[in-house]
């Protein structure tokens, strides 16, 4: 009786430390399916975290190359960014999307891409695998760039095309020039500029300088101008979406920040701060 008894004991003790070894692996394989993205994600006050794994802190320079349009909310993202990890230096390489593929394809050191257009991101993801999946983190939306006052009575898309009327337009290779070319001819107005800009920056700042009367940039850079520039709304721009993507490039020299920033612009709060700028939910 009492060797059977004992039997059963040692088959108890066996199944419960069975059991807690298998709990101990279940938990560990729990905690490890966390990645930065999600945990980013997870936030919903505050400034946006950029908080990197458990355990792992980043260090080194890390190279973002974004459209001009980001300019205003990435700026302060860098720094957002650099105060969560001290150690990271965030520098940025701001212009035409199309001219910062061009550059990243042909060997620019760069660790992430943050573009105006999906399809600059796929010249990139497509020549020799250069980045990982990438995102869609952002929209944007075109309006008329006046002058304060407005003293050319600028109030629709037709206005552009009217003798006299000087207009700034992007190039039609960056995306705000596809942008306005698909808007206006969704609107079926033709309109002669007086120059192409390369960037939506340089479109702005034609307006500014009085150079012109008026530009189509997007809604982003009208309020970021603080006042130097009003914007004019058209039906038309909602048939002429900007989609932005961002991804982490393959070949980058600091991987961990690179997707550690990319994971940040996706989190809640940079979703928020987006949206303050004048961007649309992606």
């Amino acid at each position: 009786m009492t060797s059977t008894r004992t039997r059963s004991a040692r088959r108890s003790a066996l199944a419960v430390a069975t059991a807690g070894v298998a709990l101990v692996a279940l938990t560990a394989c729990s905690s490890s399916a966390t990645t930065p993205a999600a945990s980013a994600a997870s936030s919903s006050s505050g400034a946006p975290s950029a908080t990197a794994s458990a355990g792992t802190a980043l260090s080194g320079k890390l190279t973002v190359f974004a459209a001009a349009s980001l300019k205003n909310t990435f700026t302060k993202f860098g720094k957002e960014f650099e105060a969560a990890h001290p150690g990271v230096t965030v520098t940025f390489n701001f212009g035409g999307s199309d001219t910062l593929a061009a550059s990243i394809v042909s060997g620019a050191p760069a660790d992430v891409f943050a573009s105006a257009s999906l399809a600059t991101m796929t010249t990139v993801t497509k020549a020799s695998d250069n980045a990982a999946a990438p995102a869609n983190f952002a929209r944007n939306a075109l309006e008329i760039a006046v002058v304060p006052g407005n003293p050319k009575n600028i109030t629709s898309l037709s206005a552009l095309a009217a003798p006299g009327t000087k207009v700034a337009l992007c190039a039609k290779t960056v995306p705000c020039g596809a942008a306005a070319v698909k808007a206006l001819g969704a609107a079926n107005v033709k309109v002669t500029p007086v120059t192409y800009e390369q960037d939506v920056t340089s479109a702005l700042t034609k307006v500014e300088l009085k150079e012109v009367d008026a530009a189509l940039v997007y809604r982003t850079d009208v309020l970021g101008a603080k006042g130097k520039v009003v914007g004019v709304d058209f039906p038309a721009a909602q048939q002429a979406i900007t989609t932005y993507p961002i991804a982490p490039l393959a070949h980058g020299s600091n991987s961990a920040a690179a997707q550690a920033f990319t994971a940040f612009v996706l989190s809640a709060p940079a979703q928020q701060e987006l949206a303050a700028a004048g961007f649309q939910a992606p």
